[in-house]
């Protein structure tokens, strides 16, 4: 079976190995736990539009720097 249900991917590890923050340091930042951030960046919880755009702005960049939404098809 085809799975045709959009993913939301994220490049939140990429963006705090550049800002050199650990998972607790970004959490700190957007007022959650280390499990929320923990479970975002593995796809396990999509977050609230609130929260991506809280943790976009923790990075200082649009939240379409740190997720995209990807439709599972094969290219």
């Amino acid at each position: 079976m085809d799975n045709k249900f959009p993913v939301l991917k994220n490049r939140m590890p990429v963006l705090r190995a550049e800002c050199q923050w650990t998972q607790k340091d970004l959490a700190e930042k957007v007022g959650v736990s280390r499990q929320t951030i923990i479970s975002v960046e593995k796809g396990k919880f999509t977050p609230s539009l609130i929260l991506g755009f809280q943790i976009a702005k923790a990075f200082g960049v649009d939240i379409n720097e740190v997720f995209q939404l990807e439709t599972g098809e094969e290219e």
